[in-house]
């Protein structure tokens, strides 16, 4: 693999006004899906913004200390994942493309101070019954250290038809029925969500996709109002098993339905059996137990 060494982490706001160009039609390009590109980007030297860690942590309701959470990395890496997708050999456009899972790997804690080399890169592209999917891997490592600190995998999804895609006449399955709160217990803690707090969020990690900060930007993807970003819910999945996280762990996300705003969040938190450090996580919306919007594990690496 291949890495471009960047100056300083891009801009994210101009990033997005580039995707939003290279969606058009042939300013674009074809992005055809034919072809992964074997090359990455990376920066060095990045130090973490205690400030903006600080507002971070506030906005996604997590504790503030020294030890960065597992996701707040994710926001340091995001514009060399945007980076990669403004490509022209990037098989898909970016704008549009769908976060069905992250997958973040702490193999050390990340701290205030470090200096944190980060690099990114995307790998297998594959087709999948909605779309194409691949997935975009960031990197961090320490100082002079070569094994990295803190992996993370997002599964990114392009809409369109593959040989995996049902036939438009092709029977659906039937739903299935969703579950009672007597099966599945009371939440572990329902939270509201606003508007105003997720043009925080967008503000504090720099991502403003229209989706999450625009009504009209949402209603163009086909969204009746902004939704709430798939790593504020991650993050604020964290908050309610903090003291509970494993110094060294993985941390999975299928994220669901999107969070349509303003929205009150139901979240179930379950550990396993007796010396099973796992957490079983999900968000569900309190009042229709069948709409999910995210399920997680955190397990010990």
């Amino acid at each position: 693999m291949e890495y471009t060494r960047l100056p300083a982490i891009p801009n994210l706001l101009a990033q997005y006004g580039k995707a939003a160009v290279g969606a058009l039609p042939v300013v674009g390009g074809s992005r055809d899906g034919k072809a992964m590109p074997s090359k990455g980007v990376e920066v060095a030297g990045v130090r973490v913004d205690v400030a903006n860690l600080a507002a971070y942590a506030r906005v996604c309701g997590l504790r503030l200390t020294d030890e960065l959470p597992l996701t707040y990395p994710f926001t340091l890496a995001f514009p060399l994942s945007m980076q990669l997708m403004l490509d022209p050999d990037y098989p898909v456009p970016a704008m549009g493309s769908v976060h069905l899972t992250n997958e973040i790997e702490s193999r050390r804690p990340l701290r205030v101070g470090d200096e944190l080399n980060i690099r990114a890169h995307a790998e297998n592209l594959r087709e999948h019954p909605a779309g194409l999917l691949l997935d975009v891997v960031t990197e961090i490592r320490t100082g002079d250290d070569d094994e990295p600190a803190w992996v993370q995998r997002s599964g990114l999804l392009s809409k369109r038809r593959t040989s995996l895609t049902p036939a438009k006449d092709a029977p659906r399955p039937p739903r299935p029925e969703p579950p009672t709160a007597a099966e599945i217990g009371d939440p572990t803690v329902v939270k509201s969500v606003s508007e105003a707090q997720i043009a925080e969020y967008a503000a504090v990690s720099g991502d403003r996709n229209p989706i999450h900060v625009s009504k009209v930007g949402a209603k163009a993807f086909g969204f009746p109002n902004v939704i709430a970003h798939g790593m504020w819910t991650a993050a604020t999945l964290l908050g309610t098993v903090e003291g509970g996280i494993p110094e060294r762990a993985r941390y999975s996300v299928e994220f669901g339905k999107p969070v349509i705003l303003p929205a009150r969040l139901g979240i179930y938190a379950r550990r396993g059996g007796a010396g099973d450090p796992a957490w079983s996580l999900t968000v569900r919306n309190p009042k229709k137990l069948g709409t999910v919007h995210a399920t997680a594990s955190i397990e010990e690496l």
